[in-house]
């Protein structure tokens, strides 16, 4: 079976984040990154308690692979 695939129109995310902070920026920012830091906590906990054969080999990652990063220009 294919993976599924999100499509989504990151724009409207964008604007709706910042939406929810009232325009401010460096709310936003902040709020992500701290998303960000409890989602790596989860991500070690689980990893931790995930058996090697439950995931047929999978382990996760904390870092993206920097393949998937959009271009920048």
């Amino acid at each position: 079976m294919p993976p599924l695939e999100m499509k989504t129109d990151s724009s409207s995310e964008i604007d709706a984040a910042l939406e929810w902070h009232g325009g401010d920026a460096r709310a936003t920012i902040e709020t992500l990154l701290l998303d960000c830091e409890h989602l790596r906590a989860q991500l070690s906990i689980a990893s931790r308690h995930l058996s090697h054969g439950l995931t047929r080999g999978w382990l996760p990652t904390l870092e993206r692979d920097t393949d998937a990063l959009p271009d920048p220009s």
